[in-house]
């Protein structure tokens, strides 16, 4: 089975894909005439600036703040501590470079799923909203091409379960069981009390928690990284001298080492960013459709803000502390003559490099950054696994995916995880490409009302300044 998933995997997230969604990311950034760089600061203002009245009287469920945590809580998580390591010993510093810019290109898809998601939501029986690719492939494309709603709704219920949750809780257990000599049983329980105990409170609990839980996280890594880049702060030239260096050169072979060659700095650095900020799989539009605003451009705007914290924040953090501290170096030292175990790689990598300048206090901050980046997963996947499961089959089953849900978070912590950790690769694929077409067909409706938004608010501000 697990062969099998490998070779459909080579298939899905071979270069047509990462050409696709790199080429929906420009062709979307042309239409918009470059809207996530001009419109960035306005973008932070409206997603972390307390509500306007006209915002605050919207019809939604949760404010664009709250979403935009709950979207942050799914997608900031390991992989953009042990992603960004990876995407470094596979495809040298350059690799980041080509973070960027598929982060950059992803803002812009970001936001045309999160406007679509906005302007075709629907209310569902308990008067919340439900918004995301199945309603907008179905609504804004018509009935023929529901069978592509489905695709997307079914693979997205099961990658929840998969990389948005059993992966995660793997990945805690792992990490307890190691700092804190915890055993795996333990852990189980402990998060499936309370996953059960915030997902069963609903979208309103899951918001909450995501609001409080996500800026603490962040801190905590974030802070720990600027600490080291701060003691670091003459390496701080030379690590992007690197970074731009090998985008577009390679690396020399070195001993035993074979070198890296341009392209696959690209694809590991275009691929790595991809799954750090899921711009194109279509999940940030999940959550979008929840939000309170008064027009969808709005929350579009706070939706890409999301991407340019993930990849350009907080994967360079990651990724200049790599750097500065030499363990980036495959070789183990011969390149960057800092002396470490090659043979470690991705998360306790980058624990190895915070231990390194931090001691056990850089152990710490990478553990619980662990921790809480997997936890943070968990819950703001379930909102797109519930989403999903909820278009699929109706509210009268949601309890029984719950209770799914949290069971997979309990068999992820004490389980073997190879073939889920493909089969979600696969799914997440799957989730990918429908939401891609949906939104190259539909993108006349995001140039309009980005047109249309835009034009009212230059009259609005005309009219201001002329009283």
């Amino acid at each position: 089975m697990l062969e099998i998933l490998q070779k459909i995997n080579n298939v899905l997230w071979g270069t047509p894909s990462l050409i696709l969604l790199v080429g929906t990311g420009l062709f979307l950034t042309i239409l918009l005439k470059g809207l996530q760089f001009h419109k960035l600061a306005y973008a932070f203002k409206l997603g972390f600036t307390k509500e306007k009245e006209e915002d605050a009287n919207a019809e939604g469920d949760v404010s664009n703040f709250k979403a935009l945590m709950t979207a942050l809580a799914a997608t900031i998580g390991n992989g953009n501590i042990a992603g960004v390591a990876t995407a470094i010993t596979l495809g040298g510093p350059g690799a980041i470079f080509w973070m960027w810019v598929v982060g950059l290109l992803g803002m812009a898809t970001k936001y045309a799923e999160a406007l679509l998601a906005m302007k075709y939501r629907v209310k569902n029986a308990n008067g919340e909203y439900s918004g995301g690719p199945m309603y907008y492939i179905e609504r804004g494309l018509g009935q023929k091409w529901k069978w592509l709603a489905v695709g997307f709704a079914l693979f997205g219920a099961f990658a929840a379960l998969g990389i948005g949750n059993s992966v995660q809780s793997n990945t805690i257990s792992d990490v307890v069981s190691k700092s804190f000599h915890i055993n795996g049983t333990v852990t189980a329980i402990i998060l499936v009390v309370l996953t059960s105990l915030i997902i069963f409170g609903g979208i309103q609990r899951i918001s909450t928690v995501a609001g409080i839980f996500v800026p603490v996280m962040a801190f905590l890594y974030i802070g720990g990284a600027l600490l080291i880049i701060g003691l670091n702060y003459d390496q701080i030239i030379p690590a992007f001298g690197l970074i731009f260096h090998y985008a577009f050169h390679p690396i020399s072979a070195v001993g035993g080492f074979t070198g890296v060659v341009v392209s696959e700095a690209i694809r590991n650095g275009v691929s790595k960013g991809i799954f750090s900020n899921e711009a194109g799989l279509g999940t940030a539009a999940l959550i979008a459709g929840n939000a309170r605003a008064d027009h969808p451009v709005k929350q579009a705007l706070v939706a890409m803000t999301g991407t340019f914290i993930v990849t350009i924040i907080v994967c360079t953090m990651t990724g200049l502390v790599l750097l500065m501290t030499g363990f980036w170096d495959p070789t183990g030292g011969l390149i960057s003559g800092v002396s470490h175990d090659p043979t470690v790689e991705g998360g306790a990598l980058t624990t190895a490099a915070f231990s390194a300048e931090l001691g056990s206090m850089g152990e710490w901050i990478v553990s619980l950054s662990v921790i809480f980046f997997g936890f943070s997963t968990i819950v703001g996947w379930y909102v797109y696994g519930e989403k999903c499961f909820e278009y699929l089959a109706g509210l009268k089953y949601i309890g029984v995916y719950r209770l799914i849900y949290v069971a997979a978070t309990g068999i992820g912590a004490i389980a073997s995880l190879t073939t889920v950790w493909a089969f979600a690769d696969m799914a997440n694929a799957l989730m990918m490409i429908p939401n891609l077409i949906g939104i190259l067909l539909l993108s006349k409706v995001i140039v309009k009302e980005t047109n249309s938004f835009f034009n009212q608010k230059e009259k609005i501000e005309q009219i201001k300044k002329a009283s």
